[in-house]
Formats: C-alpha cells, structure tokens, sequence
C-alpha cells in the first residue's frame, strides 16, 4: 500500500516540531536553572559583605561604649577631687630622683604623691565594698585603708631597714587610734553639741582587749632584752618575737571569723544606719563604677603606691639629714599621716553624720590589724627574707604605745563621745608627736651624735 506524500510530509514535519519544541524546552530548563544558580551566588556573594558591615559596625559600637566607659571612670577617679591635683607629685619625685640627689625633695614629693593615691585607693575599696556587703565591705576597708603602711614596710624591711618598719607601724597604730579618732570625736562632738553621741560599747571594748593583747605581745621581748634575761643572748628574744607573731596572727584569724559569722559583727552598724537613711541618702550612697571597675583601679594605685614607696624609703635617711629631722620623727608621725590619709577623712565624715559606728571601725579596727596583722606579719616575712625583724621595738616606743592604747580604752569604756574627749585624745597625740621629734633612737645611726 502506497504511502501519501503529503501525509507523510505533515507526519514528518509534526516530528519535526516536536523535537524543536523539546530542544527549546530543554533549553529554557537549562537557562532557568543557571539563572537559579546565578542567583544564588549573587546572593551569596551580595550577603557576605552585607554581614561583614554589621558585624563591623557592632565593633565599632561596642569600642565606642568601652572607650567612653573608660574616659568616665577616668575623670571619676582622677578629676573629681581637688585633692587628686597633688598625683603630679609622684612622676616629678622620679623625674627629681633621676636628675639630682636632692633626697628632701625627693622625700618630701613622693609624700604628697602618695596622699591623694590612698585617699582614692580608700574610695575604690568603699566602691568595691558596695558589691560585697557590709561585713566584707567593712574589712575591705579596714585592709586596703593599711595597705600604704604595709607596702611601705615591705620596701623598708626588703632594705633592711628594720627600725623604719617598726616605727612606722607603730606611728600608725598611734595615728588611728589618737589622731584619726580624735577628730572624729572633736568633729561630730562640735557639730551635735548638744547631746553626747553613742556607739556601741561592746565591740569598742573588744578592740580595746585586742589592742591590749597586742601591747602584752610587744612588751615582753623589750622587757626580756633590757633585763638581760634572756637564756640565749639576741636569739632568745628573737625566738619569743616569732612565736608570739604566729599566735597573734591566730588571735587575728579568730576575730575575723568571728566578724564574719557572728551576728553581732563590727561592721553590722554600717548597714543598720544606711536602712534607715531615707532614698535621697540611698542615692548618694550608690556606687559609682562597676565591681570590676573596682578591681582594675585598686589594682593599678596598689601598683602605684608601691612604686612611690620604693622612691620614698630610699630617700628616708637623705631627707633626715637634708632636713634635720630625726629619722624616729618621720617613721612614727610623718609617713603614718600619709598612710591613714582615706582613714582620717572617712571617720571624721562619718562621725559628722552622727555615723561613730563606722567611725570607730575605721580608726579602732584598722589598729587593730595594723597590731594583730600587720606586725606579725612583717616578723614572719622577715624570718622567711632571714631579717631579724622581732617585737622589740624599744623601751621609749613601747611605753609610748601602751599609755595611748590605756587612754583609748578608758575613753570608750562609757560607750558615748564628745568634743571633749576628741580634744584630749587630740592633745594626746600632739605630746607623742613632740616626744619623737626630740628622741633619739638607740638602734639609728642617723640619730646617733658623731663620736669626735
């Protein structure tokens, strides 16, 4: 059977078509499909920059918050006191010590270079304590408030400068316990007048006992060395002193315990009274940097301070002889002063604000670690350095401290304060004071008289 010619023409070109149309469709999947994959790279390409300028963007935001936190706490902590005008003086003690030999001025500008660093090294411990609560806030205060005196120490004993560092934790238990706690007294005394103010008689009276064990602690080896009894000359006396170091060291340990567990504890005030301050007070009393912010700074003036220390103990017995000032007269007043420079302040303001708990755990109990702690502890670092370092402070320093640390007792004994009281403790200080200034120190070659 003949095939049609045209038939088979349309067939053929039907096939024809359909396989152009099946070309084209293939070809439109396939520009699809690349389209697609175009795009997602586009995409992706198009995304990668667009994450990078956020992320970036976030950096920069965060550096800005950091940065301008830090310009804050700067002018927080180095602009607003007037006081702070005196930190300059450090940096011009170094630059003086590296141009000239000038041992006064030496002295005499890293003294002021240290009294603003530990009022400020005080106001970060204050800081920090508002993040700790009232019982560690209160000991944190008492133990950053002595960290001078005890850097100062570590510098001298490290010297061999053994009479320095007796002499200037002796001058600042006498510091705390008549100058520091005599302006208080005198100024809450003047501005209530009119009544007498009260503190709590128990835990006065239990600092008073451990300032006397202290005393009894210092005592005994003097007395063993000037009577000549001692069963081993010099290494008796020794002996006694490091024993005594280590069980007042153990005393000191037991009272903190006690602070830190009993209910009745000496910084338990601190929170009685701030409750009941009314909300203006309660805004006042807000800190003012972050706990952290805390932390760094009382790292950095510690680190300073140590520095300045080591410029001041060096220029000690240059400026004693620049400035014809015994060298006891330096030790046991002047670098005391500086040292309880944030104590004094914060007892007197407290003791205006009719606050004399806190007072009286800033000026009693810092000298009471300064005689549970802080010499112990310079005896047994001594002993591990190999220094000779004891509790034999000398006849003249130890009577001074026992009849202060008498007259403190029997001023607290009644549990009230007035300007009165201040002013006789005040009076008190000012005997001490000129006592120093003309005595000579046996064990001091720069107070000895020449021999012709």
């Amino acid at each position: 059977m003949a095939k049609d010619p045209q038939f088979t023409g349309a067939k053929s070109h039907l096939e024809m078509g359909s396989l152009e149309g099946r070309a084209v469709l293939q070809l439109e999947d396939e520009n699809l499909v690349n389209s697609k994959n175009n795009d997602r790279r586009t995409s992706s390409m198009d995304a990668t920059p667009q994450i990078s300028v956020f992320d970036a963007d976030a950096d920069d935001v965060s550096c800005k918050c950091m940065w301008n936190n830090l310009v804050r706490q700067m002018q927080i902590v180095l602009f607003s006191k007037k006081l702070n005008m005196l930190i300059p003086c450090g940096p011009l003690a170094i630059l003086v010590d590296e141009l000239t030999d000038h041992h006064g001025w030496i002295f005499f500008l890293s003294l002021l270079g240290i009294i603003p660093l530990a009022e400020r090294l005080g106001w970060a411990t204050e800081q920090l304590a508002f993040y700790t609560g009232p019982t560690v806030g209160g000991l944190l205060n008492a133990t950053f408030g002595n960290a001078t005196e005890l850097i100062i120490s570590m510098y001298a004993l490290r010297s061999g400068m053994i009479r320095v560092v007796q002499q200037s934790l002796l001058g600042s238990i006498l510091s705390n316990t008549l100058l520091v706690l005599g302006c208080a007294f005198f100024g809450g005394g003047l501005v209530h007048s009119s009544k007498d103010q009260v503190f709590d008689k128990g835990n006065a009276v239990m600092n008073s006992g451990l300032l006397l064990m202290a005393v009894m602690g210092l005592l005994f080896p003097a007395v063993l060395h000037f009577t000549h009894t001692e069963v081993h000359f010099g290494k008796s006396e020794l002996a006694l002193s490091r024993f005594s170091s280590c069980v007042m060291l153990v005393a000191y340990g037991a009272n903190l315990f006690y602070q830190l567990t009993s209910q009745n504890s000496l910084y338990m005030p601190i929170a009685e009274e701030e409750g009941e301050n009314d909300g203006s007070a309660d805004e006042e009393e807000a800190p003012e940097i972050s706990k952290w912010g805390s932390i760094i700074w009382l790292s950095i003036l510690t680190l300073w301070i140590a520095v300045l220390s080591e410029y001041l103990v060096n220029a000690i017995e240059g400026a004693s002889v620049a400035l014809s000032i015994p060298v006891s007269f330096i030790s046991v007043i002047l670098l005391p002063i500086v040292g309880n420079a944030a104590e004094h302040a914060g007892a007197v303001m407290f003791a205006v604000k009719d606050k004399l708990d806190i007072s009286l755990g800033v000026a009693i109990g810092s000298s009471t670690q300064i005689a549970m702690f802080g010499i112990p502890f310079c005896v047994v670092v001594g002993w591990i350095m190999g220094r000779p370092m004891d509790l034999n402070f000398q006849l003249f320093e130890t009577a001074t401290l026992f009849m202060s640390v008498l007259v403190v007792a029997f001023m607290l004994q009644d549990g009230t304060s007035n300007y009165f009281k201040g002013l006789m403790l005040l009076l008190c200080y000012l005997i001490v004071a000129a006592s120093f200034f003309v005595h000579i120190d046996p064990e001091s070659i720069q107070d000895k008289p020449k021999k012709p």
